[in-house]
């Protein structure tokens, strides 16, 4: 496991990029205190998606409004997946598995 920081620098319903080892990796931290991790680059023309808007399930794209289910990295919107990483918190510490 990498980790990646407190869960306090991440404010509840928003996302962060952090790069690890090459990959651009979006944690989110979720408004039921969950966290996911995908992918950071949207496969459709490279958009941020941590800056993306989430609820419990999505994460939608800033550019073009195409989605992408939270836990299965699968899109909503016809385009290809994207990656999902194992991710959890140990004692407000943000741990990812590449």
């Amino acid at each position: 496991m990498t980790p990646l920081g407190s869960i306090h620098d991440i404010p509840l319903g928003e996302g962060r990029t952090y790069a690890i080892d090459g990959d651009m990796v979006a944690v989110f931290r979720l408004r039921d205190g969950s966290v996911r991790a995908l992918s950071a680059v949207c496969p459709h023309q490279g958009g941020p998606l941590a800056d993306g808007q989430i609820d419990l399930q999505q994460v939608v794209c800033p550019l073009h409004l195409y989605a992408w289910d939270l836990t299965t990295g699968c899109s909503r919107s016809g385009l290809p997946p994207v990656a999902t990483y194992p991710v959890r918190v140990d004692n407000d510490q943000i741990l990812l598995e590449l």
